[in-house]
């Protein structure tokens, strides 16, 4: 009776599920604590995007200022090298996006070598940007040449870095916390580029003709090249600045490159979803061209980011010549900058208590009242730095919730084509592809009006004709990029609701995955 007691008690104990053995916990544990990223780590991470920012902020505000009355190029050649610049750049991100989604895992990552590599040849390309030839003859080929080479290798660095963040944690929120701290710094970076830039060269304004007669064709770079303004500046002390800028932002590059790579470790595909099977760059191609939610937040983004590169672009002309605040025009920069750093936090409060569509048009559309302001009032002072901290909460709305969304296109993506796998790279390089686009158009279309106003290099004030032109850049025309861009982002289909839906769908995907991972090992083991 004993005896049968006990292997019926031993039967119904063999019919329960075995509990986890200690090698499964540690595995799970492990497994938490790979998706859990530190402060230390996020913030390394972020680090990893001051250099895309600094470099682009001190291109974005000053190149165009560098070119016309440093280099002393004409508006229309100006306007070549930006827009092809910009063009090439845009060009080569799919084709980097494509080349590191092929990429193989290396010791240190699929991403990192990219990150590593480039950056010693961008810091010395982007360091001959700021260089004035010694030949007149040469310049235009000069700039055209190292804008390319340094916009390639930037390339070559951004795209990796921005699909990172896709393999730093598989957690929607621990990527979107990631993703704070990022544009945190990233604003940073740009208030930092626009200080460097902005106070080095500030102390050394390139000196202007007081131009009484109405046109300067006639003067010579000679003549150009020694005069001095009151301050008693050289043409050649404005270049020395600019180069000594330059430096400074070649070593923080270098620095930020070294900080992400040491405090960042790229998490390999164990936590993604697995396939054989990977897309050739024309089915990326289509695929990123075909996938409705994608194509929306693009072409949303592509009309707002046109209307801040525009204001970008053209704020330190207008500042100059249409408020005739020549001495104060990095300070009016700096502003926009500040403000935009001290808003982040504030905007990713606002995206995760009322939802990131909600932001969008809240973030966006606040800047428009104040461009307003600035056709409708007589310039001044004080208008400038309203208009300018004004536009700095609503930039720094339009730099955090671009990347902040993306990954949210991407999990969608993933939950409708779970066979596909290393998509990343290529969403990311199309969206940063249609960002330089636009941002070649407006450097390229804006330096071109200028031309075609009568813009005269190297004067103290310009004709009527040119500040009109100035006006229009930083005011209607970005209001009505801004409202066309608002319009496409109603019609943007991923809510709440449904990237939480989306979440579920992929741990779900995730524990199937593994759970068959499981089964073919004990099954391996058992043979």
């Amino acid at each position: 009776m004993a005896r049968g007691e006990g292997a019926e008690q031993y039967s119904a104990t063999s019919l329960l599920p075995p509990k986890p053995g200690q090698d499964e916990l540690k595995i799970v544990k492990r497994e938490r604590r790979r998706d859990h990223l530190s402060i230390w780590s996020k913030l390394c991470f972020a680090v990893g995007g001051a250099p895309y920012q600094i470099t682009g902020s001190a291109l974005g505000f000053f190149l165009q200022i560098y070119l016309l009355d440093v280099a002393q190029l004409d508006p229309f050649y100006a306007s070549i090298i930006l827009f092809v610049g910009r063009a090439w750049d845009g060009v080569t991100d799919p084709v980097v996006g494509f080349l590191v989604s092929r990429s193989r895992w290396t010791r240190i990552g699929r991403m990192m070598p990219w990150i590593l590599i480039s950056t010693p040849f961008a810091v010395m390309s982007y360091f001959m940007i700021w260089f004035v030839p010694p030949v007149e003859e040469g310049k235009v080929i000069w700039y055209l040449v190292f804008y390319c080479i340094f916009q390639s290798l930037q390339t070559c660095f951004h795209v990796p870095y921005s699909a990172l963040t896709m393999f730093i944690s598989s957690e929607q929120k621990e990527r979107d916390s990631a993703t704070a701290y990022r544009m945190t710094v990233e604003v940073l970076g740009t208030v930092l580029g626009t200080a460097i830039q902005g106070q080095i060269v500030g102390g050394a304004i390139a000196p202007c003709i007081k131009n009484t007669l109405g046109s300067l064709a006639d003067l010579n770079a000679t003549q150009l090249g020694s005069e001095v303004n009151v301050s008693g500046i050289s043409l050649n002390d404005t270049k020395q600045a600019y180069m000594i800028a330059s430096g400074v932002i070649c070593v923080i590059y270098v620095i930020c490159a070294f900080v992400l790579f040491m405090g960042v470790k790229e998490q390999d595909e164990r936590g993604q979803l697995k396939s054989d099977r990977r897309m050739s760059f024309f089915e990326g191609l289509r695929l990123v061209i075909s996938f409705g939610p994608y194509l929306k937040l693009v072409m949303g983004f592509l009309f707002t980011s046109l209307a801040f590169m525009l204001l970008e672009g053209n704020i330190a002309l207008f500042c100059t010549y249409a408020l005739g605040l020549r001495d104060d025009f990095q300070n009016v920069l700096l502003a926009i900058m500040f403000a935009g750093t001290v808003s982040i936090p504030f905007w990713q409060w606002f995206l995760s208590r009322f939802g990131k569509k909600t932001a969008v048009y809240f973030g966006i559309s606040w800047v428009v009242p104040f461009m307003v302001m600035v056709i409708c009032i007589e310039p001044n002072i004080i208008m400038a730095y309203v208009v300018a901290c004004a536009s700095g909460i609503s930039v720094a709305a339009a730099f955090l919730l671009p990347w902040s969304m993306l990954p949210d296109v991407v999990d969608d993506f993933k939950v409708q084509n779970p066979d596909t796998q290393g998509h990343e790279a290529i969403f990311y390089s199309f969206y940063v592809f249609f960002t330089k686009f636009a941002s070649g158009v407006s450097l390229g279309v804006s330096t071109l009006s200028l031309h075609f106003a009568g813009y005269q290099t190297n004067a103290c004030t310009q004709p009527d004709s040119v500040t009109f032109t100035l006006k229009m850049l930083v005011a209607p025309a970005p209001i009505v990029f801004i409202l066309l861009g608002l319009i496409i982002f109603k019609l943007y289909p991923i809510d709440e609701k449904r990237r939480q839906e989306n979440r579920k769908a992929l741990q779900e995907l995730r524990d199937s995955d593994e759970d068959s991972q499981t089964d073919s090992t004990e099954l391996g083991n058992m043979v």
